[in-house]
């Protein structure tokens, strides 16, 4: 299904005029340098393609023929490649493997296009060229440090050798020429056709080799069976192989904007046609950047409408998309997770996401949180290394699938609300508690009324109301003592929230001390109204609350300190009219 799915991909992009995708048997590759010839094989100069600002400096892309499979062995390309290859030299290779490396080159060019005019000068120049020659450009030290690839062109030609149409033609036929098929029927295709042994590699998977790693590969007699080799043992066609991965590579690329990191899964996506979900699915889930922190917004909030209007901007609802996870395993790819459905399906469990993470917050507070902002706040010293990677993937596979959050969501936000220094119950905490409630709720019929976006007194939550308890607590504790540095948060939350029975009577007690401290008389009596409206919820402190309840807890504290919070510039004014 996902080696189909890609194929259609390939072929919806190559059927423009205009496709960034290559035909069989080529691909494009960066060639940060070309050796630039005269019409009898002579060498002019090495022109440096790259280009950009500072040290950041990107290689120009050119079509050439597809490389072949790198391995520890020795393999050169047709027409392009390495310095090592080109010319023998590395400043880290072994000297006796770079003499064969050179004669590997060599001999792929004589032996597949010495024929052709323009590649037989070609030749005669790599055979008579001395290293002295080349040192006398400027671009030399560059190349023989970095050991990029190489490739040529003559002086009055604009574009490479391996593109002059007599040389294409001869590399298309030496192509046909050079693999033994072996004839079978394509898994994907479903017809009979040459099969492909050896599958191109993917790149572009973070954590996984430079080299690339592949979906299909059998490279131990223990995967194989009934005497079957390599690819033979999952038949993929080679134009399907060749459609297949150059889709994945081409949506796996650097720029591209149909790709995101989610935890150690690098995830791509695209629908069947174009369109607009398609570029900006990423927008939904990746944290905006800081010189536009409201890039993104809109896009949110036309999904968000997109359920009322029944369609993403102009897109069909019906339109199908397809999501792909994909981790490293060695010089393997792990599939982490893999969705197809229709545009308005996801946009609708992507709304949900939204609506299930929305909360009352300051105003300095994005309106929306990214998915990045959502697991960086749950890991460890809020660093986003340290996010638990099978978090992210099944969170993901949650929001795409609208399923319960993972029970490990509700687990981490309240382990790191509690291993907190400070205690702190941030926005974007109580966001992903709250939003982990509502969906177990809503799932497994929860009898309880769930917590909702603000404050609301008539919940039926022992724990919600004794995380109200204590934020007013707090409260107080601060205003008896202003700049104060450390409050019962910082003491007793942990316990309050996890064994109520052991703290708060003490915590009671403390806060009659507290209030003897106020100088407002009608701040006393406004507290005492909260406390005893707040009380009345429940006849006795709980010994143990469970971990959805410890949740309650949390989501009851934050929205009563926001609510204090919300009213503070009301309560100040009054105090300035001795009302308070």
């Amino acid at each position: 299904m996902i080696l189909h799915k890609l194929k259609g991909y390939y072929d919806r992009l190559s059927s423009h005029e205009d496709s960034p995708l290559p035909q069989p048997g080529w691909e494009y590759k960066e060639i940060p340098f070309i050796i630039v010839l005269d019409d009898n094989g002579g060498f002019v100069a090495i022109e440096d393609t790259r280009e950009g600002d500072g040290q950041i400096l990107r290689a120009k892309e050119f079509l050439v023929p597809q490389g072949v499979k790198k391995t520890s062995g020795i393999a050169a390309n047709l027409l392009w490649d390495t310095v090592a290859y080109v010319f023998g030299v590395d400043q880290k290779g072994d000297p006796k493997r770079l003499v064969r490396q050179r004669e590997a080159f060599l001999e792929k060019l004589r032996s597949e296009l010495g024929d052709v005019k323009e590649v037989a000068t070609l030749i005669s120049f790599l055979e008579n060229v001395t290293i002295d020659k080349l040192m006398e450009d400027p671009n030399w030290d560059e190349m023989v440090r970095s050991n990029p690839n190489l490739s040529f062109r003559f002086h009055t030609d604009p574009y490479l050798i391996c593109r002059i149409p007599r040389v294409v033609e001869a590399i298309e036929t030496s192509q046909r020429m050079a693999e033994r098929w072996s004839k079978g029927i394509c898994l994907v295709t479903g017809v009979e056709t040459d099969i492909k042994k050896l599958h191109t590699a993917i790149k572009g998977v973070y954590g996984a080799q430079t080299s690339g790693g592949n979906i299909v590969s059998f490279n131990l007699d223990a995967f194989e069976s009934y005497g079957k080799k390599q690819g033979l043992n999952a038949p993929v066609g080679a134009s399907a192989e060749f459609a297949y991965t150059t889709a994945l590579n081409y949506l796996l690329r650097r720029e591209s904007k149909q790709r995101m990191s989610v935890g150690d899964a690098t995830t791509v996506f695209w629908t069947e046609e174009d369109s607009s979900f398609e570029k900006d699915f990423a927008q939904f889930f990746s944290e905006p950047p800081k010189s536009d922190p409201s890039m993104g917004t809109e896009k949110i909030r036309a999904l968000i409408n997109s359920v009322d209007t029944g369609a993403y901007f102009d897109d069909p609802s019906d339109l199908e998309f397809n999501i792909l996870g994909l981790s490293p395993n060695a010089a393997r790819l792990s599939v982490r997770f893999w969705h197809t459905g229709t545009v308005g399906e996801f946009a609708r469990n992507i709304r949900s996401y939204f609506d299930d993470f929305t909360i009352d917050r300051p105003s300095y507070e994005p309106p929306y949180y990214s998915l990045w902002r959502i697991l960086v706040n749950l890991a460890t010293q809020d660093k986003s290394e340290n996010i638990p990677p099978n978090l992210a993937g099944d969170m993901m596979c949650s929001i795409l699938t609208n399923t319960p959050y993972p029970t490990t969501l509700l687990n981490a936000a309240l382990r790191r609300v509690q291993s907190d220094t400070t205690g702190r119950v941030t926005p974007v905490r109580a966001a992903t508690i709250k939003a982990y409630l509502v969906r177990y709720s809503r799932f497994y019929g929860n009898q309880k009324k769930e917590v909702g976006e603000k404050m609301d007194v008539s919940q039926s939550s022992v724990g919600y109301h004794l995380g109200r308890l204590f934020a007013v607590l707090e409260k107080i504790q601060e205003e008896a003592n202003p700049g104060l540095n450390a409050t019962i948060r910082e003491r007793y939350y942990g316990a309050a929230c996890g064994t109520p029975v052991t703290v708060f009577a003490n915590l009671l007690r403390l806060k009659n001390h507290h209030l003897a401290k106020l100088e407002s008389k009608g701040r006393v009596v406004n507290f005492e109204r909260m406390l005893g409206e707040i009380m009345l919820n429940f006849s006795d402190f709980p010994a143990h609350l469970d971990l959805h309840e410890q949740g309650r807890f949390a989501i009851g504290y934050y929205h009563q300190r926001q609510e204090l919070f919300s009213k503070k510039e009301a309560v100040e004014e009054m105090q300035s009219r001795g009302e308070y």
